[in-house]
């Protein structure tokens, strides 16, 4: 029988199976990755993306058989250590994903290898660790006495020297700053207004304002807070919110994904089913709460309550305009924008929302960039990794410095540089080299710069 290359089928994806007898079982592991590989080595589709499949076909084409016989497994490490689970290849490149017989998912299956080089340790772990603890980092760097010591210490030189020797942050690699004020804190509470449900949104929003909101630019979540009470959407915060897990899950601390989808899931999982729209400004939390704990605790009401409920800010007030309930009274052009659309959204299968919305706005010309920017989170910021995470996204970088409609269509930089990942922006903004400084704005903020805030 001839097994067909591609699948007429939308992808699917199966549960995490990440409690099992055999998930742990390195040889077992080593068995599928040595299949997976190998069908890899047959395609060759994706090594435009990360850096494991490039790293990959040079371990296959310089052993001495040329074939996936010819690679030590002990070097499967290295390209498991290359990827940081942006999906993409899963969801836009890859003709072998379910439901094909042939069963590929590289992603879950770098994410089972991921979990049990955890579980052995690695030299890096304490960093790693670390790093991926977004909340107790930001609890500690967000207290009055140690943010301005904090902040000026991640734009020290010296310091930053020392930090890589250290730690392992590379000198060069761009940092967030910390607020003194976070955004639960701050946030103003909703207007008393009336509840109006459209046929495809829900008429109120808790907004899951996400580590990196709280903690780092507040400011984006003020803004989505100014386009809600424009369009007179009544919301609440939600309290006593859990890191979504993220950093934890590209590192492989699946125990420590599940302590905080503990925490986050009976909270949210109310605001779902009281008939909430659960709103997070990042993608990668979006994305963590529509996929990966879904996929991790299939059977979990609580979680499947979730997934429905999450929904991406553009996402829903693109559909809030399809339902006739969106305000339209731009006040303010965004000029020429170049917008990267992030991969943590590009693989929730929602269209290209942003680039809608924004386009919607009179006097705004969005020059529109679809590939990965190679920061992925705390991968990028790691001495071994933050070159390669610079040379992922230079096709990136050259593109979002030339928008086609500056200089009266002659072409030229933008007005304004944006990602749906603020992560990505600032890195794109380092990688610009000049060209972008001072024009990074989330798409929230732009959004709400549009109504004349």
């Amino acid at each position: 029988m001839t097994v067909r290359e591609g699948s007429l089928e939308a992808p699917t994806r199966h549960p995490i199976d990440w409690k099992g007898d055999d998930f742990y079982n390195e040889e077992s592991c080593f068995k599928e990755m040595e299949r997976v590989f190998d069908i890899c080595h047959g395609c060759r589709r994706c090594v435009s993306l990360c850096n494991s499949f490039p790293r990959l076909f040079d371990l296959i084409d310089e052993g001495p058989t040329g074939e996936m016989d010819g690679v030590p497994k002990e070097k499967y490490w290295e390209v498991v250590d290359q990827c940081y689970l942006c999906d993409v290849c899963y969801m836009t490149k890859c003709p072998y994903v379910p439901p094909h017989p042939w069963n590929l998912d590289f992603p879950h299956l770098m994410l089972r290898a991921k979990a049990i080089q955890f579980k052995k340790g690695t030299p890096t772990k304490f960093r790693d660790t670390t790093l991926s603890n977004t909340a107790a980092n930001g609890k500690l760097a967000s207290i009055p006495i140690v943010v301005q010591t904090v902040n000026a210490l991640s734009k020290n030189k010296t310091a930053r020297a020392l930090g890589e020797k250290m730690i392992g942050v590379h000198k060069d690699a761009w940092l967030p700053s910390f607020a003194g004020k976070t955004f639960e804190k701050s946030a103003a509470k909703s207007a008393a207004l009336p509840v109006k449900d459209g046929a495809k949104t829900a008429g109120k929003v808790a907004i899951y304002s996400t580590c990196y909101v709280n903690w780092n630019e507040p400011g984006i979540g003020h803004d989505l807070v100014k386009v809600l009470e424009h369009n007179q959407i009544p919301y609440i915060v939600v309290e006593k919110q859990a890191c979504c897990g993220m950093p934890k899950l590209e590192l492989g601390d699946l125990e420590s994904v599940e302590q905080l989808a503990r925490q986050n899931l009976p909270v949210l999982a109310k605001l779902a089913r009281e008939g909430y729209a659960i709103m997070t400004p990042i993608p990668s939390c979006t994305l963590m709460f529509k996929q990966e704990i879904p996929l991790m605790f299939p059977n979990d009401a609580d979680a499947q309550a979730v997934k429905a409920a999450m929904v991406d800010p553009f996402e829903y007030f693109v559909n809030r305009h399809k339902d006739g309930l969106l305000k339209t009274d731009f006040k303010q052009g965004l000029g020429n924008v170049s917008y990267h659309i992030a991969c943590h959204l590009r693989v929730q299968n929602v269209g290209q929302k942003t680039r809608e919305m924004l386009e919607m706005v009179p006097d705004t010309a969005v020059n529109t960039v679809e590939r990965c920017s190679g920061h992925a989170g705390t991968w990028g910021v790691k001495k071994e990794f933050h070159e390669i995470a610079m040379k992922i996204g230079r096709p990136v970088f050259r593109q979002m410095a030339e928008h086609p409609k500056a200089n009266g269509g002659q072409g030229g930089e933008p007005d304004v540089v944006a990602s749906d990942c603020q992560l990505a922006g600032h890195h794109i903004e380092q990688g610009m080299a000049g060209k972008a400084d001072g024009k990074v704005a989330h798409p929230l903020s732009l959004l709400a710069r549009a109504y004349g805030y």
